[in-house]
């Protein structure tokens, strides 16, 4: 859990667990929630009654079920309760009940929280995927759904590898400080591939490390930083020679430049 300031009070950041590896994020008041991709409402519904929260708004980052499986029910939920809720999604994919459809740019202002957040266009897993971004001054928080990883990227079901490369570029030029919240957690696996393809990274190595640790203990490797995620993740560091030798290592007709170093680990990652 994370714990942002803001003018008027305290966010807090917390995960809600569903289905096998997924996370479903909290932002949190002493009053009220915003839900990012909940793709499971019983979950969510059970954590909003614990805490004694009103549901007010809903972020989605991409069409996929295990992000929006649950947005029929949790707007239901809040019409028996009588709450006011706004679902935000992006205006390039159906996103069931979505009320504000979100391009780049677009700003997201939730009152409750008093948090305000910036859109980004991220094609690449999907073709319409979006992010949420606040810059807040002391700690950026990124909800990314599943284009960035700890160690690794979303597959690529709609968009070119182009794409996902200008869409990472995008989120690695944001603030080192950044906190990066992704939907899964698949750090383990995604580190596995990131040591095959540069055994020496000291900064990689030593993150291993520390999320067998965590792992071992029952405890989430996410949120990652945008600092972390430079040094270590393989898709983020394309422009690396020692990426571009281990993509010309696995397929040695790959060209020694991001794009299709790039190309050529996410090919090389799907067949691990």
């Amino acid at each position: 859990m994370s714990a942002i300031k803001t003018t008027n009070s305290t966010i807090k950041v917390v995960s809600i667990k569903a289905f096998t590896d997924n996370y479903i994020w909290a932002l949190t008041n002493q009053t009220s929630v915003t839900l990012v991709d909940p793709g499971d409402a019983k979950v969510c519904i059970a954590f909003i009654e614990q805490q004694q929260l009103k549901l007010t708004a809903i972020l989605i980052t991409h069409h996929h079920p295990d992000h929006t499986g649950g947005i029929t029910e949790l707007v239901q939920y809040c019409q028996q309760k009588q709450w006011p809720l706004t679902v935000y999604g992006p205006a390039k994919e159906n996103i069931p009940h979505c009320q504000v459809s979100l391009v780049e740019n677009d700003t997201v202002n939730l009152s409750p929280l008093n948090m305000q957040f910036k859109v980004l266009d991220l094609p690449g897993h999907t073709a319409g995927h979006i992010a949420y971004f606040a810059n807040h001054p002391l700690e950026p928080l990124l909800f990314c759904g599943d284009t960035l990883f700890s160690g690794g990227c979303g597959r690529l079901f709609e968009g070119s590898a182009e794409e996902m490369l200008h869409s990472l570029t995008k989120l690695a030029n944001l603030a080192q400080s950044t906190k990066v919240y992704c939907t899964h957690e698949y750090t383990q696996a995604n580190l596995k591939f990131a040591l095959t393809v540069e055994p020496q990274n000291k900064a990689l190595i030593e993150y291993n490390k520390k999320v067998t640790q965590l792992r071992n203990q029952g405890q989430a490797t996410i949120p990652s930083s945008i600092k972390l995620e430079k040094q270590i993740n393989p898709f983020l560091r394309s422009h690396k020679l020692t990426i571009q030798q281990s993509a010309h290592q696995f397929d040695n007709k790959t060209q020694a430049n991001s794009l299709a170093t790039f190309t050529t680990i996410r090919r090389w990652k799907d067949q691990f």
